[in-house]
């Protein structure tokens, strides 16, 4: 078994840790985006890796090396993998997608299960030419109330991520996969533009409580902008925290 590891962000970081520590002889190379912690590590623990600087550059360490990898994974991966790199791995490439696919594929995944009371949790991929809609191999679901926003749901999905990826590739690294279509039709995309116009409260508009409510809370998130209104020439924002009654 021979594994290609795109990885970035935390959920990368730690993934990379864990097959370094588990499954060293698996790993062919560790691409990332900039000499961070995961190439860090990679590196001291003596594993091949490079920062990403070009598809071609990782077609030639693994030729250089002689090695066809058998699976490419995407672990928080921030780019699209097109063909001739989407066709390099045996099986091909399986992505981590932060979201119960078939909802919420696409960006911003913790605002919209929010705003749309949609099924949340995290999956385990396959990578076609579309945008989150290659066959399921693992899905965990996690369930979430009123006390959530958008912030508890994003570090839901990290830590989520990172234990079905620790669950499931043990199974992986055998080359048996079991792979399920997704039914597209039940789900929902979004677009990264999607997200400023969807957050925009109008004052003279009718909300339902339960409505107004969920897109606070979806864009609830300390650092990040929050739901916004104009009033008078000028611009507010408004966050949201709901606690429950003992």
């Amino acid at each position: 078994m021979k594994l290609l590891l795109m990885a970035d962000h935390h959920v990368g970081l730690e993934i990379t840790r864990w097959l370094i520590d588990q499954y060293r002889e698996d790993i062919a190379l560790v691409v990332t985006t900039s000499e961070n912690e995961i190439f860090s590590s990679a590196q001291k623990a003596g594993t091949n890796s490079i920062v990403f600087q070009s598809e071609e550059e990782i077609k030639h360490n693994l030729q250089t090396q002689g090695v066809t990898p058998d699976i490419g994974m995407l672990a928080w991966w921030p780019k699209l993998v097109k063909p001739p790199l989407l066709e390099l791995p045996k099986l091909g490439f399986i992505n981590t997608h932060p979201s119960l696919l078939p909802y919420n594929r696409g960006k911003h995944y913790n605002f919209w299960a929010l705003v749309e009371q949609a099924p949340f949790g995290v999956s385990l991929h396959f990578v076609d030419e579309g945008v989150d809609t290659g066959d399921i191999v693992a899905q965990r679901a996690i369930p979430y109330d009123w006390e959530d926003t958008g912030a508890s749901l994003y570090s839901k999905a990290t830590e989520s991520t990172i234990e079905l990826f620790k669950e499931t590739y043990p199974t992986l690294r055998q080359l048996n996969i079991q792979r399920r279509p997704q039914e597209i039709g039940e789900g929902s995309f979004h677009l990264a533009n999607e997200l400023d116009p969807a957050s925009y409260i109008d004052l003279d508009k009718l909300y339902r409580a339960r409505d107004i409510l969920n897109l606070l809370r979806a864009r609830t998130f300390p650092g990040h902008p929050a739901c916004w209104f104009n009033d008078e020439d000028q611009e507010f924002e408004v966050r949201v925290k709901i606690t429950r009654k003992n």
